[in-house]
C-alpha cells in the first residue's frame, strides 16, 4: 500500500525532501520518440534531435520533413548548428557532426561515456562533456581530440564559451572555467552538490549564473569566479539556466515554480507556481514582454512578465523539457509526448510533427532520487530561527550561506585515457 504526506498527522515543516545519493535518473532514461532538448532554427529550417536516435531537419512553415540522421544511439539533448554543421552528442559516448544541408554524416568523435550537454564553439574548436568525467576539445574540420580536461565526476552540462574561456559544471559540484586553447583551469567554484544542466550557461553584464543540486542559483564573476550573490530555490535542486529582460532574471525550479529575481542582488521579484512540484528545466523564451516556457505538467506558459500572471496555456501529452524557440513569429518546441510543436503567439496549434515512434522514452519519476524524510521534534530555538531566515528570504535579506566562495584551487585530473 502506498502512503502520502496526507496519511499522516504532521505539519509541512516538520518534513524535508533529501537527495537519496548520487543524482542518477538522468542517465537511465531509455529510448523513445520523446524530445528534450531545443530546437535550432536557421534558414527557414528546424533542426532537434530525439530520443529515437534521430536528428531532424523540418521545414519551418510546413513543419515537412526535409530529412533525418540516425545515430546508434539516443540524443538525450539538444543540436547546436556552427558553420552549417548539426552537432549531437548521444547515449553511445559519440559526438556527431552531421551537414546541415543534407544530413550526411561528416565525422564523428568518441568519448569514453554517454553524452548528455549541448556542445559550444570558440574558433575552429567545438567542446563537449561526458560521463566519462572529461571536458573534450575537438577540431571542427577533422573531428579529432585537440585536448581533455578530467574533473572529479560525470559531466551532464552543456557546455559555454565567453571570450576565450570555456564553463562548464560536473557532477563533482564543481564549477569549472577553462582557457579555451589549452584546456588550463583558471578557476573553478565549489557549490554543494552535482551541477547539471540541459541547457548553455549564461553570461549577463560579467556575470555567469548556473544552478546546483543544493538548491542554489549562483551568479558568479565569470572572470574571477568570485561570488556576487546566491538565491534559495526548492527542495529538489536546479538544473536550468535563467533569462535576463530590464535587470530581472527568470529561472525555473524543479520543484514548479518561476522566479523572476532582480540581477543586481539576487532578491526576488515575484514568482508563479505551476500548482505542481513538478520540473521546470530550461531557458525560458521572452518576447514582447511576454515570458514562455514548458514545465513537468505537460503545459507551455505564457505569463506577463511584468507581473507573473499566467496569459494562456497549452496543453500537450507529455511533460516539456524542451527550451521554446521564436522564429517568425512561431514558437517551437519539443514534448515528450514524441511531438514537436509550432504555435503562434496566442497559444493556438500551427502543426506538430511526430518523430519515428510515438511510445514516449522511459523516464525515471522524480522522486527515485529523492526521500521524504520526517524531522526531530523542533525545539521553540529552532522555530525562531527557521522563522527568521523565512522573513529573510521574504524581504531579500542574505542568508548565512551568502558569502565569498573560496575553492578556486588548482586541479590535478590532467591526464591522457585512450579508448
Amino acid at each position: 500500500m502506498e502512503l502520502s504526506l496526507s496519511d499522516f498527522d504532521i505539519e509541512m515543516q516538520d518534513f524535508e525532501v533529501r537527495k537519496t545519493g548520487k543524482f542518477s535518473r538522468v542517465w537511465r532514461i531509455g529510448y523513445g520518440g520523446s524530445i528534450v532538448g531545443k530546437p535550432v532554427l536557421l534558414d527557414g529550417r528546424v533542426y532537434f534531435g530525439s530520443r529515437d536516435c534521430h536528428i531532424y531537419c523540418l521545414d519551418a512553415d510546413k513543419g515537412e520533413e526535409t530529412w533525418r540522421f540516425r545515430a546508434d544511439g539516443p540524443l538525450p539533448s539538444g543540436v547546436e548548428i556552427f558553420y552549417n554543421i548539426v552537432f549531437a552528442g548521444s547515449k553511445d559516448g559519440y559526438l556527431y557532426a552531421v551537414d546541415a544541408k543534407n544530413g550526411r554524416l561528416l565525422w564523428r568523435f568518441k568519448t569514453g561515456e554517454e553524452i548528455f550537454g549541448i556542445p559550444c564553439k570558440h574558433k575552429e574548436r567545438v567542446y563537449t562533456g561526458s560521463k566519462d568525467g572529461f571536458v573534450y576539445c575537438i577540431n571542427i574540420k577533422t573531428g579529432r581530440e585537440i585536448w581533455r580536461f578530467k574533473t572529479g565526476d560525470a559531466v551532464a552540462c552543456s557546455a559555454s564559451e565567453h571570450e576565450g574561456r570555456i564553463y562548464i559544471g560536473s557532477f563533482d559540484g564543481n564549477f569549472y572555467c577553462l582557457d579555451a586553447e589549452t584546456g588550463k583551469e583558471l578557476w573553478r567554484f565549489k557549490t554543494g552538490d552535482e551541477i547539471f544542466t540541459v541547457e548553455p550557461f549564461r553570461i549577463f553584464n560579467g556575470f555567469i549564473y548556473f544552478g546546483s543540486f543544493d538548491n542554489y542559483l549562483y551568479a558568479v564573476n565569470a572572470e574571477t569566479g568570485k561570488e556576487k550573490w546566491r538565491f534559495r530555490t526548492g527542495r529538489f535542486g536546479n538544473s536550468s539556466s535563467p533569462a535576463l529582460h530590464k535587470g530581472i532574471l527568470y529561472y525555473g525550479s524543479r520543484d514548479g515554480i518561476m522566479f523572476a529575481i532582480r540581477e543586481k542582488d539576487g532578491k526576488e521579484v515575484w514568482r508563479f507556481h505551476i500548482g505542481a512540484e513538478e520540473i521546470i528545466t530550461q531557458f525560458p523564451l521572452i518576447h514582447e514582454d511576454r515570458l514562455y516556457f514548458g514545465s513537468g505538467d505537460d503545459n507551455l506558459y505564457c505569463l506577463d512578465i511584468e507581473t507573473g500572471k499566467e496569459i494562456w496555456r497549452f496543453k500537450t501529452d507529455g511533460v516539456i523539457y524542451s527550451s521554446p524557440q521564436l522564429w517568425n513569429n512561431k514558437i517551437y518546441f519539443g514534448s515528450w509526448d514524441c511531438h514537436l510543436y509550432c504555435l503562434d503567439l496566442e497559444g493556438k496549434e500551427v502543426w506538430r510533427f511526430a518523430t519515428s515512434t510515438l511510445v514516449p522514452a522511459f523516464n525515471p519519476p522524480v522522486s527515485d532520487d529523492f526521500e521524504i524524510v520526517v524531522k526531530k521534534t523542533r525545539t521553540e530555538e529552532e522555530i525562531e530561527k527557521e522563522e527568521k531566515y523565512e522573513l529573510n528570504v521574504a524581504i531579500g535579506l542574505r542568508d548565512e550561506y551568502d558569502t565569498k566562495n573560496e575553492y578556486q584551487v588548482k586541479v590535478e585530473y590532467q591526464q591522457k585515457i585512450k579508448y
